[in-house]
């Protein structure tokens, strides 16, 4: 049996400085065959000059057209995919050898699955690595509880998968990855691979940055998912327990009490987060962040040095 064709769905907007090690990660892998799609958003720098720098490379079709944005982008690109694998890598990140024949090798494997991925790397402007995730394996309800996450770089999902859960919503833009693999995993299986896929880059032009918006469209997209699906009481106390800790999360030290109240309907929702490792207990005691910057200056003024 012949091997499947893998799409790669790359959505771009002014990008230019990255997408070449984006699209070079892809072409250097050891797995054929692959189609690349490109769909640039009339970008103003140099991304075009990078694509017709790949002459007329068949793996390789780009259009630069005006969209409405990544979502558009997105569902453009998957609509030109007929591989049976397809993922989306964003422009300014990157693949590690071998990423998509491990993909390919666990679709092979099992049937069922719809969805898989791996850990990834973070690297900066300058493709330095500065960590990266020992993610657990894939749980639903830790899924829904912000335990663990899917990292685009690193995620692979079968074309059935997507059309029956359809594409990215323009509604819920800056968490349109996360919604989308979340009804992915609900028709189908989802497995998360002992192995490092893919690279994510961390640089100041990055839209991820704006955390209200991803918290709320977080939100939006979890309770959509709740009213669409039939999900149990131990996945609906999980998925409200991760709206909350998402809020915290992308709550500035500023706004403290807002936090801290975000933590403890966390903890109304599913007493069980306390137990997690990654839960910030400290910040259940009100007003500690005040207080904390109260110390820190007594310190100081006593001439020891804060931690």
């Amino acid at each position: 049996m012949a091997d499947p064709l893998v799409s790669i769905v790359i959505p771009s907007y002014n990008q230019g400085k990255y997408i070449r090690e984006t699209i070079d990660s892809i072409l250097a892998q050891d797995y054929r065959p692959i189609e690349v799609i490109v769909q640039d958003g009339a970008s103003t720098d140099e991304t075009v000059d990078v694509l017709r720098s790949y002459g007329d490379r068949a793996e390789l079709q780009w259009r630069s057209e005006p969209d409405k944005g990544v979502v558009d982008a997105v569902n453009r690109g998957l609509a030109r995919a007929i591989g049976s694998i397809v993922a989306i890598q964003s422009s300014d990140d990157t693949y590690l050898p071998g990423a998509i024949r491990a993909a390919v090798d666990a679709f092979a494997s099992d049937a069922t699955l719809g969805l898989v991925y791996g850990d990834v790397e973070y690297i900066d402007a300058a493709s330095r690595v500065t960590g990266r995730t020992t993610l657990p394996p894939y749980d639903l309800l830790s899924y829904l509880s912000k335990e663990t996450f899917i990292p685009q770089p690193a995620a692979f999902f079968t074309k059935a998968a997507a059309d029956r859960a359809g594409g990215w919503r323009a509604e819920i833009s800056y968490a349109a990855d996360a919604d989308f693999y979340l009804r992915i995993a609900t028709i189908a299986e989802a497995r998360k691979l002992d192995a490092l896929l893919g690279q994510y880059r961390y640089h100041e032009e990055q839209r991820d940055r704006i955390g209200k918006r991803i918290s709320d469209d977080w939100e939006k997209a979890v309770r959509g998912w709740m009213a669409e699906s039939q999900p149990t009481r131990a996945m609906r106390r999980s998925a409200v327990a991760g709206i909350h800790l998402t809020h915290a999360h992308y709550l500035a030290d500023a706004q403290w009490p807002r936090r801290t109240l975000e933590l403890y309907r966390a903890l109304v929702a599913s007493p069980l987060v306390l137990a997690r490792p990654d839960f910030p207990r400290r910040e259940l005691i009100p007003g500690r962040v005040p207080i904390w910057r109260v110390l820190s200056r007594v310190k100081r003024a006593l001439g020891f040095e804060p931690r």
